[in-house]
Protein backbone atom coordinates (compact mmCIF):
# COMPACT_ATOMS: atom_id res chain seq x y z
CA UNK A 1 0.00 0.00 0.00
CA UNK A 2 1.34 3.28 -1.12
CA UNK A 3 1.38 6.03 2.17
CA UNK A 4 1.09 9.75 1.39
CA UNK A 5 4.83 10.44 3.01
CA UNK A 6 4.58 12.74 6.39
CA UNK A 7 7.17 15.44 7.21
CA UNK A 8 7.03 17.21 9.88
CA UNK A 9 9.75 19.48 11.98
CA UNK A 10 9.67 20.36 15.60
CA UNK A 11 10.84 23.47 16.13
CA UNK A 12 11.70 22.27 20.29
CA UNK A 13 12.47 25.01 21.93
CA UNK A 14 14.13 27.04 19.04
CA UNK A 15 13.61 30.46 17.42
CA UNK A 16 11.39 33.57 18.43
CA UNK A 17 8.21 34.81 17.04
CA UNK A 18 9.58 37.10 14.44
CA UNK A 19 12.04 34.03 13.05
CA UNK A 20 9.23 31.58 13.69
CA UNK A 21 6.84 33.66 11.44
CA UNK A 22 9.21 34.18 8.64
CA UNK A 23 9.97 30.60 8.26
CA UNK A 24 6.45 29.09 8.00
CA UNK A 25 5.52 31.71 5.69
CA UNK A 26 8.56 30.70 3.80
CA UNK A 27 7.45 27.69 4.04
CA UNK A 28 3.92 28.24 2.91
CA UNK A 29 5.04 29.76 -0.13
CA UNK A 30 7.55 26.66 -1.21
CA UNK A 31 5.14 23.79 -0.47
CA UNK A 32 2.36 25.40 -2.27
CA UNK A 33 1.08 23.29 -5.33
CA UNK A 34 3.36 20.31 -3.41
CA UNK A 35 0.50 17.84 -2.89
CA UNK A 36 1.96 14.28 -2.73
CA UNK A 37 3.18 14.48 0.92
CA UNK A 38 1.66 16.43 4.30
CA UNK A 39 3.81 18.90 5.82
CA UNK A 40 3.56 20.10 9.31
CA UNK A 41 5.68 22.37 12.04
CA UNK A 42 5.72 22.10 15.77
CA UNK A 43 6.48 25.39 17.40
CA UNK A 44 6.50 26.32 21.09
CA UNK A 45 3.06 26.82 22.94
CA UNK A 46 3.56 30.31 22.60
CA UNK A 47 3.91 30.88 19.65
CA UNK A 48 0.94 28.43 18.23
CA UNK A 49 -1.79 30.92 17.32
CA UNK A 50 0.57 33.54 15.40
CA UNK A 51 1.94 30.46 13.43
CA UNK A 52 -1.44 29.09 13.01
CA UNK A 53 -2.35 32.42 11.21
CA UNK A 54 1.15 32.63 9.11
CA UNK A 55 0.03 29.28 7.71
CA UNK A 56 -3.63 29.91 6.85
CA UNK A 57 -4.84 29.15 3.33
CA UNK A 58 -1.35 26.66 2.50
CA UNK A 59 -0.54 23.19 3.20
CA UNK A 60 1.31 23.47 6.10
CA UNK A 61 -0.17 22.27 9.46
CA UNK A 62 0.92 23.43 12.77
CA UNK A 63 1.12 20.59 15.54
CA UNK A 64 1.98 20.86 19.63
CA UNK A 65 5.04 19.88 21.00
CA UNK A 66 3.09 18.28 23.84
CA UNK A 67 -0.78 18.44 25.53
CA UNK A 68 -2.13 17.62 29.19
CA UNK A 69 -3.77 13.91 29.98
CA UNK A 70 -6.98 15.91 31.22
CA UNK A 71 -9.10 17.94 29.33
CA UNK A 72 -10.15 20.70 31.92
CA UNK A 73 -9.25 21.75 35.49
CA UNK A 74 -6.58 23.23 38.17
CA UNK A 75 -3.45 21.95 36.55
CA UNK A 76 -1.07 24.93 36.60
CA UNK A 77 1.26 25.37 33.38
CA UNK A 78 -1.23 22.71 31.13
CA UNK A 79 -2.03 23.05 27.90
CA UNK A 80 -5.48 20.87 26.70
CA UNK A 81 -6.03 19.36 23.02
CA UNK A 82 -9.27 21.98 23.23
CA UNK A 83 -7.40 24.79 23.80
CA UNK A 84 -5.23 24.02 20.75
CA UNK A 85 -7.72 23.19 18.38
CA UNK A 86 -9.27 26.05 19.70
CA UNK A 87 -6.28 28.47 18.22
CA UNK A 88 -6.35 26.01 15.20
CA UNK A 89 -3.88 23.48 15.75
CA UNK A 90 -4.50 20.45 13.96
CA UNK A 91 -1.62 17.98 15.51
CA UNK A 92 0.18 17.07 18.47
CA UNK A 93 3.48 14.94 19.53
CA UNK A 94 3.14 12.72 22.50
CA UNK A 95 6.03 10.92 23.92
CA UNK A 96 8.99 12.68 22.30
CA UNK A 97 12.12 11.38 23.34
CA UNK A 98 12.79 14.18 25.34
CA UNK A 99 9.94 14.07 27.18
CA UNK A 100 10.14 10.61 27.89
CA UNK A 101 14.09 10.82 28.53
CA UNK A 102 14.48 14.09 30.59
CA UNK A 103 10.92 14.28 32.11
CA UNK A 104 10.32 10.78 32.70
CA UNK A 105 7.30 10.32 30.98
CA UNK A 106 5.70 6.75 31.06
CA UNK A 107 4.10 4.55 29.11
CA UNK A 108 0.79 5.04 30.85
CA UNK A 109 0.88 8.70 30.64
CA UNK A 110 1.60 8.82 26.86
CA UNK A 111 -1.55 6.45 26.51
CA UNK A 112 -3.23 8.99 28.80
CA UNK A 113 -2.00 11.85 26.37
CA UNK A 114 -3.04 9.86 22.86
CA UNK A 115 -6.35 9.06 24.73
CA UNK A 116 -6.81 12.94 24.84
CA UNK A 117 -5.51 14.17 21.89
CA UNK A 118 -7.77 11.90 20.23
CA UNK A 119 -11.10 12.98 21.87
CA UNK A 120 -10.03 16.65 21.48
CA UNK A 121 -9.82 15.96 17.72
CA UNK A 122 -6.49 16.60 17.17
CA UNK A 123 -4.06 13.90 14.97
CA UNK A 124 -1.55 12.26 17.04
CA UNK A 125 2.13 11.38 16.22
CA UNK A 126 3.29 8.74 19.00
CA UNK A 127 6.86 8.83 19.73
CA UNK A 128 8.83 5.44 20.35
CA UNK A 129 12.27 4.94 20.91
CA UNK A 130 15.34 2.87 22.21
CA UNK A 131 18.57 4.42 24.24
CA UNK A 132 22.08 3.52 23.36
CA UNK A 133 22.40 1.44 26.08
CA UNK A 134 18.96 -0.15 24.96
CA UNK A 135 20.65 -0.65 20.91
CA UNK A 136 23.79 -1.78 22.79
CA UNK A 137 21.93 -4.36 24.94
CA UNK A 138 19.90 -5.64 22.03
CA UNK A 139 16.32 -4.49 23.69
CA UNK A 140 15.27 -2.49 20.51
CA UNK A 141 12.36 -4.94 19.78
CA UNK A 142 11.46 -5.12 23.14
CA UNK A 143 11.55 -1.63 24.06
CA UNK A 144 10.00 -0.15 21.04
CA UNK A 145 7.45 -2.73 21.28
CA UNK A 146 6.45 -1.74 24.38
CA UNK A 147 5.88 1.99 24.13
CA UNK A 148 3.61 1.59 20.90
CA UNK A 149 1.70 -1.33 22.57
CA UNK A 150 0.99 0.50 25.65
CA UNK A 151 1.07 4.08 24.09
CA UNK A 152 -1.84 2.36 21.79
CA UNK A 153 -3.75 0.47 24.97
CA UNK A 154 -7.44 0.82 24.57
CA UNK A 155 -7.38 2.69 20.88
CA UNK A 156 -9.21 1.53 18.47
CA UNK A 157 -8.95 0.36 14.82
CA UNK A 158 -11.12 3.44 13.47
CA UNK A 159 -9.09 6.14 15.52
CA UNK A 160 -5.58 4.87 13.53
CA UNK A 161 -6.59 7.28 10.65
CA UNK A 162 -5.76 10.13 12.99
CA UNK A 163 -2.59 8.38 14.67
CA UNK A 164 1.20 8.41 13.21
CA UNK A 165 3.73 6.59 14.60
CA UNK A 166 7.23 8.09 14.76
CA UNK A 167 10.37 5.91 15.13
CA UNK A 168 12.97 7.81 17.28
CA UNK A 169 16.47 6.39 17.94
CA UNK A 170 17.71 7.95 20.86
CA UNK A 171 21.11 6.36 20.16
CA UNK A 172 21.36 8.51 16.63
CA UNK A 173 20.84 11.86 17.80
CA UNK A 174 23.85 13.77 19.00
CA UNK A 175 25.75 11.09 19.53
CA UNK A 176 28.18 10.66 16.58
CA UNK A 177 26.58 7.54 15.56
CA UNK A 178 24.22 7.41 12.76
CA UNK A 179 21.25 4.98 12.00
CA UNK A 180 21.96 3.11 8.67
CA UNK A 181 18.73 2.58 5.96
CA UNK A 182 19.30 -0.61 7.09
CA UNK A 183 18.42 -0.62 10.97
CA UNK A 184 15.47 2.47 10.33
CA UNK A 185 13.53 -0.62 8.30
CA UNK A 186 14.00 -3.32 10.60
CA UNK A 187 12.47 -0.94 13.27
CA UNK A 188 9.36 0.17 11.19
CA UNK A 189 9.01 -3.14 10.08
CA UNK A 190 9.25 -4.76 13.12
CA UNK A 191 6.66 -1.49 14.83
CA UNK A 192 4.33 -2.73 11.80
CA UNK A 193 3.91 -6.29 12.76
CA UNK A 194 3.65 -5.04 16.24
CA UNK A 195 0.61 -3.06 15.05
CA UNK A 196 -0.45 -6.00 12.79
CA UNK A 197 -0.67 -8.21 16.10
CA UNK A 198 -2.61 -5.44 18.03
CA UNK A 199 -5.60 -4.84 15.03
CA UNK A 200 -4.69 -6.34 11.66
CA UNK A 201 -2.84 -6.45 8.52
CA UNK A 202 -4.60 -4.27 6.74
CA UNK A 203 -4.87 -1.26 9.71
CA UNK A 204 -0.55 -1.80 10.03
CA UNK A 205 -0.31 -1.28 6.56
CA UNK A 206 -2.60 1.72 6.29
CA UNK A 207 -0.93 3.67 9.02
CA UNK A 208 2.15 5.75 8.41
CA UNK A 209 5.36 5.55 10.64
CA UNK A 210 7.96 8.57 10.34
CA UNK A 211 11.61 8.01 11.06
CA UNK A 212 13.47 10.55 13.44
CA UNK A 213 17.05 10.11 13.65
CA UNK A 214 19.21 13.66 12.36
CA UNK A 215 17.07 13.60 9.23
CA UNK A 216 18.68 16.32 7.07
CA UNK A 217 18.96 16.96 3.23
CA UNK A 218 21.67 14.48 2.36
CA UNK A 219 19.92 11.56 3.61
CA UNK A 220 16.15 12.24 3.43
CA UNK A 221 15.66 10.39 -0.60
CA UNK A 222 17.74 6.95 1.38
CA UNK A 223 15.34 7.09 4.05
CA UNK A 224 12.18 7.65 2.29
CA UNK A 225 12.99 5.03 -0.49
CA UNK A 226 13.10 2.15 2.87
CA UNK A 227 9.26 0.64 2.08
CA UNK A 228 8.21 1.19 5.66
CA UNK A 229 9.57 4.51 6.09
CA UNK A 230 6.63 7.25 5.62
CA UNK A 231 8.21 10.09 6.97
CA UNK A 232 10.34 12.03 9.09
CA UNK A 233 10.23 13.85 12.04
CA UNK A 234 12.90 15.97 11.48
CA UNK A 235 14.47 18.28 14.48
CA UNK A 236 17.85 20.94 13.36
CA UNK A 237 16.99 20.84 9.89
CA UNK A 238 13.65 22.23 10.24
CA UNK A 239 15.10 25.49 11.75
CA UNK A 240 15.80 26.76 8.47
CA UNK A 241 13.95 27.37 5.36
CA UNK A 242 15.99 26.21 2.79
CA UNK A 243 17.06 22.99 4.94
CA UNK A 244 13.69 21.78 5.72
CA UNK A 245 12.15 22.53 2.46
CA UNK A 246 14.69 20.25 0.49
CA UNK A 247 13.59 17.73 3.18
CA UNK A 248 9.97 18.37 2.18
CA UNK A 249 10.95 18.36 -2.00
CA UNK A 250 13.62 15.12 -1.45
CA UNK A 251 13.00 13.45 -4.93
Amino acid sequence: MKRKPFLAGNWKMNLDRKSGVELVRALRDGVAGVGDRDVAVFPPFVYLDEIVRAAAGSNVRVGAQNLCDEKNGAFTGEVSAEMLRDVGVTHVLVGHSERRQLYGEGDELCNRKVVRGLAGGLHVILCVGETLEERDSNRTEHVIGRQLTKGLAGIDAGSLERITIAYEPVWAIGTGRNATTAQAGEAHRYLRGVLSGLYDERAADSIRIQYGGSVKPDNVAALMAVPDVDGALVGGASLKADSFLAIVRYK
